[in-house]
Formats: structure tokens, sequence, C-alpha cells
């Protein structure tokens, strides 16, 4: 498969995952969490799916469009391990994490953190979205809608 047909699956399974779990996540209190803003398109489809619901974004660096660019409030700018920590506990309602990189040895890394940061960032009952498989005792996997192929994208909810 080319890179450019991965990267449209990959767009296409997370709008269609997002889209799945919207209606569930609208009845759960707490904001909406988007760890990996890249150009805003994640975000700016959240934005329109929970207009009145606090969603904050963080990244490395801004790379957004600025069409789809938090307000200053809302953008947390540094290394998403340790800048999400000082929100650790805000019972969020929905957790989204597309921070894969494609290449093993990085995600590897990430997931030795990435997995607990989701769950301590999570209200009980919350949702995560994840481009990466999150193995947490935590985190009960969630069928996916049958757009998703399996191992593209990963759901999951809190039950502890």
């Amino acid at each position: 498969m080319s890179r450019l047909d991965s990267f449209i699956r990959r767009m296409t399974a997370q709008r269609d995952i997002l889209n799945h779990i919207c209606d569930g996540v609208k009845y759960l209190d707490g904001p909406v969490i988007e760890l990996g803003l890249g150009n805003g398109r994640t975000y700016d489809h959240l934005r329109e799916r929970f207009p009145d619901r606090r969603i904050i974004a963080f990244d490395r660096a801004v790379g957004s469009h600025k069409s789809s660019t938090p307000q200053p409030d809302n953008l947390i700018i540094g290394e998403i391990r340790d800048t999400a920590q000082t929100f650790v506990g805000v019972d969020a309602a929905l957790v989204h994490a597309d921070i894969g990189t494609g290449y093993d040895e990085k995600d590897a890394v990430t997931l030795t953190w990435l997995p607990q940061l989701a769950v301590a960032l999570l209200a009980p009952q919350g949702i995560v979205a994840s481009g990466l498989e999150l193995r947490h005792p935590a985190l009960e996997q969630l069928p996916l809608p049958a757009s998703v192929k399996p191992g593209r994208y990963f759901l999951y909810r809190r039950v502890e």
C-alpha cells in the first residue's frame, strides 16, 4: 500500500471513530483532550462535533492552520509527556491521541508513557481513541465501527 493510501485510511478511520463515539461522549462531563494537534484537522473536527465543550490541544510546536489553532488558553506547547502532566485529574470525557510516528522504535518509547497518561487524564467511563495500541488494565477495548480495519486505530473506555 502506498503511503498516500495509508494516510487516507488512517484519516478515514480517525473520522469514522470520532463520529462513532460522538453521541456517547456527549453524555460525559469533562473536556476533550487532543494529544497531537498537528495541522489542526482533527481539532477542527472535534470542535465541530463538540461546539460547547472545552477542547485542550497539546503539541511540541504550533504547526496548525490558523483557522484550526486553539485559543492560547487551550493550546499547550512542549513535550506532551511533560506538559500534559499538569492536566492529570482533569476528568476528560475524551482523549484523542494521534502521536504515532510510524517508526516502531520511536512509538515503543511513546508507549512507555502514553497509556498511563491517557488513563490519568480520563474520567471514569471516559473514552480514548488512539492511533497506537494502548495496553493498560484500566482500559477496556471497545468495538470499532465496521468501516475501520482492526489494527488501524484503537478505541477504549476507562473502566477503573
